[in-house]
């Protein structure tokens, strides 16, 4: 517009600007790089057509330190975006659930447990599961049992292991696993006047002690070893378990270790 301006009245540029309240600057403005823009989306057509499970990361990851490019990744991510290439995630189905519960804070030893399970595998292929049980008062690992298959009656014979040397809790909180819904976990719960205490669907944080305790056995002792058989395994779950608890200072209780805050109770 202030070009034509400047044309039909043979105004000054200065006068044209001031006419259409813009900068002398943006008159004499010049686009630079446009013809990049068309290289990088070349490059993005082709990089998410080749690698269709490649994102924005990838891509522009692919195009700075591997070819080379200086292109500033708000460019190319620009370009991304108006090219439609974001991969599309697949939605969670919602799942419908009742008034969330508060996770209960234990004030003191048996009164909540949490239980839950584990998949590795052993050096063969062959699936490894380890059953973890775990003390919410002082987050004290009270057995990990480990074998290619635990249903729901080894469940009950390792819970009554623990209870022989450890005591009864008053509840044991634990998801919704086949295992865990079973008739005979049931009956042996309510023969025992122990409450299952079963989290929602879909809200892993309900049972967040044995969740965080997982995390735990993960990069401290599944990650660290490659397993030739069950008994191995175990041995080394074993070991694992009371280093854990007699001298692996644990931050959610304060710094100590769970057999150091057992015996403060």
């Amino acid at each position: 517009m202030a070009v034509s301006a400047k044309q039909r009245y043979d105004i000054s540029v200065r006068m044209a600007c001031h006419c259409l309240d813009i900068s002398v600057s943006s008159y004499y403005y010049q686009p630079k790089l446009s013809s990049d823009n068309q290289l990088i989306a070349d490059w993005l057509l082709r990089l998410t057509t080749t690698n269709r499970r490649w994102g924005f990361g990838l891509c522009y990851l692919y195009l700075r330190n591997v070819k080379g490019y200086a292109w500033n990744h708000k460019r190319v991510y620009r370009i991304y975006r108006e090219l439609e290439l974001n991969l599309r995630i697949k939605p969670r189905r919602r799942i419908k659930r009742d008034k969330p519960d508060a996770l209960s804070v234990p004030t003191a030893p048996n009164h909540v447990w949490s239980i839950d399970f584990m998949s590795d595998s052993l050096a063969d292929g062959r699936t490894l599961r380890t059953f973890n049980v775990l003390d919410d008062y002082n987050r004290e690992g009270l057995g990990i049992e480990v074998d290619l298959s635990l249903p729901s009656l080894r469940v009950i014979r390792s819970l009554e292991q623990v209870i022989e040397w450890r005591g009864q809790p008053n509840a044991i909180r634990l998801d919704n696993g086949p295992e865990y819904i079973a008739q005979a976990l049931i009956d042996w719960a309510n023969s025992r006047r122990i409450t299952l205490m079963y989290i929602q669907p879909g809200k892993p944080t309900q049972n967040a002690y044995i969740e965080r305790f997982n995390r735990t056995v993960r990069h401290e002792w599944l990650d660290l070893h490659v397993f030739e058989s069950v008994e191995q395994a175990q041995a080394l779950a074993t070991q694992w378990l009371w280093l854990y608890n007699n001298e692996r200072p644990n931050t959610a209780i304060g710094g100590i270790p769970p057999r150091q805050l057992l015996q403060a109770a």
